[in-house]
């Protein structure tokens, strides 16, 4: 068959028609693919040059048969419905399909329990798990981490590779900000009981107020989602702060909506600040301050620590640090100063 006729799709190009191209076995095209240290440099190039010629390209499962490998990673994230997550999910899938893999995506609906017995099920169907934000104790944690390569997102946990964008830098600057705006009394709203981020993020209004000496009246931990912001927007009203910081978007959102509907203005009466800067910070009315997190870079870089656990596993498992940072926009602003 011509080579151009192979182009055109006329006929299917196999291992053995490259083979035969570059002077070698079919089991040596094989391991070019699945395994390419095992060949010879200059043999893998003339391998290469054979197989993009014919247009040559290898089966998904063959390669993945080769490796002892099923080609696949699962993904678990508490909420699929919060757009931190979403975010995350839609980079990791990006991510990993570049680099030749599926994604198994499951949502625990904030359930500890179900989170522990989704991983325990993904571990014998997949080459690694994606751990977002797990909400699981550390012991059963360890346990899964035992099972199958594991990645924890949004988490730190001894001895396993993890990517954390910790809040202390963004909300620092948020505290900053609102003491400078002539803000004493915060209003903290903590988020699930269970979150490692929840804890820093708290950790970390507590720590800048008390540098500023300002009063933080906290609420929670409760469920990071939308109702509960809007509930907990009176009680920081009748506990008379005039700024509310709040542990994600969705919650700041909550209380934005709960404050419209008692006619409290923002920023004239109360300001607001959300945290994770997704898309709904941008739409809210007015648009909402917000602790900027790279979201995407969040799974991106899980995917490639996943890979380099896969390829060695006996490597030390390494933690990626991002950064984070202040987004200012409509929903703070300075205090109304009280006629005398």
């Amino acid at each position: 068959m011509a080579e151009d006729d192979r182009r055109r799709g006329v006929g299917a190009v196999g291992a053995e028609d490259v083979a035969a191209q570059a002077g070698v076995s079919p089991s040596t095209v094989s391991r070019c693919f699945a395994s390419p240290h095992q060949v010879r440099p200059e043999t893998r190039a003339r391998v290469l040059a054979a197989a993009d010629r014919l247009g040559y390209r290898p089966s998904r499962i063959a390669r993945s048969l080769a490796l002892g490998r099923t080609g696949t990673l699962g993904l678990i994230v508490p909420d699929i419905a919060n757009p931190f997550f979403a975010e995350i999910a839609k980079a990791v899938q990006a991510r990993a399909r570049r680099k030749g893999y599926a994604v198994f995506l499951a949502d625990t609906d904030e359930h500890a329990d179900d989170e522990y017995e989704l991983a325990l099920t993904l571990a014998r169907q997949v080459d690694g798990l994606l751990l977002v934000s797990p909400r699981m104790d550390e012991s059963r944690l360890v346990e899964v981490v035992r099972q199958v390569p594991s990645v924890a997102v949004n988490r730190s946990v001894p001895g396993v590779p993890s990517v954390v964008a910790p809040s202390e830098d963004g909300l620092r600057q948020a505290v900053a900000h609102l003491h400078a705006l002539g803000h004493r009394h915060l209003a903290l709203i903590l988020g699930a009981r269970n979150s490692w981020s929840s804890e820093q993020r708290g950790h970390a209004v507590r720590y800048a107020a008390k540098q500023l000496d300002l009063k933080v009246t906290e609420f929670g931990p409760h469920e990071p989602k939308f109702h509960m912001g809007a509930q907990v927007a009176d009680l920081a009203l009748a506990a008379e702060a005039t700024a509310v910081v709040a542990h994600n978007d969705l919650m700041a959102l909550g209380v934005l909506a709960r404050l419209a509907e008692r006619g409290v203005r923002v920023p004239d009466d109360v300001s607001v600040v959300g945290a994770d800067d997704t898309l709904l910070a941008t739409v809210a009315t007015p648009a909402l301050t917000s602790v900027r997190i790279p979201l995407a870079t969040f799974g991106e870089r899980a995917v490639d620590l996943m890979l380099r656990r896969l390829d060695d596993p006996d490597s030390t498992p390494h933690q990626s640090v991002l950064t984070s940072e202040l987004i200012v926009r409509r929903s703070t602003g300075p205090v109304l100063r009280k006629e005398p």
